[in-house]
């Protein structure tokens, strides 16, 4: 840096020397001169005089980063009016003014005061003018002048990134454009050779290139595999000044990835494979897998698997598994051990996307031999047939053999096999099989109108292993025999007309059969041969499962005979023949003249004349009219409520209670407790009527005994005391009967009531002593004898 503050140093002496400034334009001339310019001035109209000068500069040139201890000098500033008294003064205005650059306002030296970067700002701008300290007027118009910075080589190159990615597929050919990277200079690339970068590759070769001038990265080596290595990292460097000696530089990381192709095939591990399955395996159960392996990855490496030949590609089958690209080898068909014991097969694996550009490498295939064993185990036993249809007329008897099913073992030991019925699809135990030889036989009568299909399910089982069972569906078909004879199809109220002619058609007549011929029903009908010459009607058989009843007379009569029976037989055709007779009951009836019934009961000729049918409803319906109403008020009258004794519970008035019964006499132990009476200490249980549901329960009272009550009188004024203290009494008066004559009275009691517990007739002759008070009861009791003659 001392060299080129030297330099700038000598610069600047040797070519301004003297400096002239000029506000608009440069100017060479080192010495300026006076030019006269006359003109009337607006005020004094004096002649003016300007001095005619002008710069001698334009720009000023300063190296960046300068380090030197003195500060810059970058040039000077003089105009023609500085008479070198110190009248004049320097002022700089602009970019950095006072504070980058300064200037001597004396001598108009201008220096850097600091040190300047090109890369931040690489022009400045100023303005200069000088003024009379006097007077403080500019003796020269203001003028503008640049200051460039020189640069200097202080930037190394930069790469757009720290790290860069990259791919390429494997096997690409030498000089294949794998990525460019890009270095940036700040330094002035007009000047010098600061910021001309060169690129070179310091790590990564001999597999990868670089171009020195784009940065455009290339494959060096063809071939390159991915299976060998994948991953590659590639050091890039920029230097600038062309990657001359003392250039600066810059590096950056550049990893590469080789992609997949498809240029590798499969390849089993092992050339041969051994699985084994049980006998009893359904079709699709997997027995085991095979892999053949591909170093490709992805959709390359997706591979498919295929029986190509051997004597098990009809039983069993190979799918690839998407995830694993395994083989997964199933049984397509049921296995038999007894029938073949190993299975060989040949199993290929195939690139499911190949490359054509990779063919010439070789087959992208690979086979392998796989063997299969079958294993036996102990099997159910096999029904001769997958169903049995067996046929049976319905008059079959009980015990006959229908049909039969068989059954063996399979495996080779053939154990012996004994049949069942399932009993869940023969509740009614109708049919039964021989567990020796499977042969069906009937148990029960059949009946093919009740039901024309049986479906049961036949069991056969090994005796040796009860565990080993199979079953088979059977359907038994009932066939049908002409059991049931026709009839008619329907119930016919047949009528014929008073006025009928000979030859009229009455009723046509049809039959129906349970039965169903193969040939379908064919029947036939005639009068019953007591009936073959009718004189009153005759039978006409239609031949098509029908007949017509015709009149044979003219004329029928209602008084005579209101109604006729015809009976009929109908035969079908089937073997054996079967037939029934069925009876048409024909009346007689009158009608219009267009043959319509009018009336056909024999009472309706004994009703008067005038008396229609009209009339008839009429009086039906008055009398239904009466039924109903009666019922109604009948309803009502029992829907009735009865008015209670007391209307009101807040009535307190005396009421007087009424009851017109007498009571059951001394026969009545249900309407009162008769030991009251008898016992006064009774009377305290205080029972109620047991005949009569009380309407109010009132709380129980408990009095105190009366085993000291000697009197009556006491004994009502201890009741009227417990009846004005009990709060449950009634608020209202009433009145109380107490029938108790007291203990110590010389008759002693003189109720019959007693006389229930005593066994013999009691002697009241001593009545007669009391006294004539008593003369009136001795009557009474004395006069038995009397009364029993």
């Amino acid at each position: 840096m001392r060299t080129y503050s030297f330099l700038t140093v000598l610069l600047w002496s040797c070519t301004f020397h003297v400096i002239h400034m000029m506000p608009s334009q440069k100017r060479t001339n080192k010495h300026s001169h006076s030019e006269r310019i006359t003109g009337l001035s607006e005020n004094d109209g004096k002649t003016l005089h300007r001095t005619k000068r002008g710069w001698m500069w334009n720009q000023f040139f300063l190296l960046e980063e300068y380090t030197g201890p003195d500060t810059q000098y970058v040039g000077k500033l003089h105009t023609d009016q500085d008479k070198g008294d110190g009248n004049l003064k320097y002022i700089l205005t602009g970019d950095g003014a006072g504070s980058l650059f300064i200037i001597d306002e004396n001598t108009g030296d201008i220096h850097a005061a600091k040190k300047l970067d090109r890369e931040e700002k690489s022009l400045y701008v100023l303005r200069a003018k000088a003024i009379d300290r006097k007077t403080g007027r500019q003796v020269e118009p203001e003028s503008e002048f640049i200051i460039k910075i020189h640069d200097i080589n202080d930037n190394e190159p930069k790469f757009t990134k720290d790290l860069y990615t990259a791919s390429i597929p494997e096997m690409s050919g030498v000089g294949t454009s794998v990525i460019q990277v890009t270095a940036t200079d700040a330094d002035d690339a007009n000047y010098g050779n600061s910021a001309k970068v060169v690129y070179s590759i310091l790590q990564g070769q001999p597999y990868f290139s670089v171009d020195p001038e784009t940065g455009i990265i290339k494959t060096a080596l063809p071939d390159m595999s991915r299976e060998n290595r994948e991953q590659y990292q590639v050091v890039i460097q920029a230097k600038d000044m062309g990657g001359q000696m003392g250039g600066l530089s810059g590096t950056t990381t550049v990893n590469i990835t080789l992609t997949d192709v498809n240029d590798n095939p499969p390849r089993f591990p092992q050339r041969t494979y051994q699985f084994s399955s049980p006998e009893s395996a359904p079709p699709g159960t997997p027995l085991g897998r095979i892999k053949a392996n591909d170093p490709d990855v992805g959709e390359n490496a997706e591979i498919e698997y295929s029986i190509s030949s051997g004597d098990g590609s009809d039983m069993f089958d190979i799918v690839t598994d998407k995830d694993t690209q395994e083989g997964i080898i199933t049984v397509k068909k049921h296995l038999d051990f007894e029938n073949k014991v190993l299975y060989t097969l040949r199993v290929e694996a195939t690139n499911a996307h190949p490359d054509p550009r990779f063919l010439q490498l070789g087959p992208f295939r690979d086979t392998a031999l796989v063997k299969i064993s079958v294993e036996d185990i102990d099997e159910p036993p096999v029904f001769s047939r997958p169903w049995y249809l067996i046929e049976v007329d319905e008059d079959a008897r009980e015990g006959s053999i229908i049909g039969q099913v068989l059954a063996q073992d399979p495996d080779i030991a053939k154990n012996a096999i004994k049949y069942s019925v399932d009993r869940h699809t023969d509740l009614d135990r109708i049919f039964n099989i021989y567990s020796g030889n499977g042969s069906l036989f009937i148990s029960k009568t059949l009946d093919r109108e009740e039901t024309p299909w049986h479906n049961i399910t036949v069991i056969a089982t090994e005796i040796n292993n009860p565990k080993q069972s199979s079953q088979i569906p059977v359907f038994i078909q009932i066939l049908d025999i002409n059991d049931h004879a026709p009839e008619f199809a329907n119930y016919y109220e047949t009528f014929v007309c008073e006025n009928a002619k000979a030859g009229q058609l009455i009723q046509t007549v049809s039959a129906i059969d349970k039965d169903q011929p193969p040939r379908g029903h064919k029947f036939f009908f005639e009068l019953v041969p007591e009936f073959a010459v009718h004189p009153n009607f005759s039978i006409v058989d239609n031949k098509d499962n029908t007949a017509g009843i015709m009149t044979r007379r003219n004329g029928y009569s209602r008084s005579k005979m209101s109604t006729y029976l015809l009976p009929i037989i109908i035969f079908d055709n089937d073997y054996p023949i079967q037939s029934s007779t069925g009876t048409l009951t024909i009346r007689v009836c009158a009608c219009d003249s267009q043959g319509n019934m009018q009336s056909c009961s024999a009472e309706a000729l004994l009703l008067p004349a005038g008396l229609s049918t009209g009339a008839l409803v009429a009086i039906l319906l008055c009398i239904i009219i009466l039924l109903v109403l009666v019922v109604l008020f009948t309803a009502l009258k029992r829907q009735r409520k009865k008015e209670p004794l007391i209307i009101s519970k807040d009535d307190v008035r005396d009421n007087i209670v009424t009851y017109n019964d007498e009571g059951g006499g001394e026969e009545d132990t249900q309407a009162f407790d008769i030991g009251t009476l008898r016992n006064p200490e009774a009377r305290e249980e205080s029972k109620m009527r047991r005949d009569v549901i009380p309407e109010t329960i009132f709380q129980i009272r408990r009095t105190a005994p009366l085993w000291e009550n000697i009197d009556v009188q006491d004994f009502i004024h201890r009741r009227l005391k417990e009846n004005d203290l009990d709060p449950a009494a009634p608020p209202y008066d009433s009145l109380a009967t107490y029938a108790y004559e007291g203990n110590d009275s010389i008759a002693n009691s003189l109720s019959s009531l007693e006389s229930l517990t005593t066994e013999g007739n009691q002697d009241y002759e001593y009545l007669s002593d009391w006294g004539p008070r008593f003369k009136k009861l001795a009557d009474m009791y004395g006069g038995e004898d009397s009364d029993r003659d």
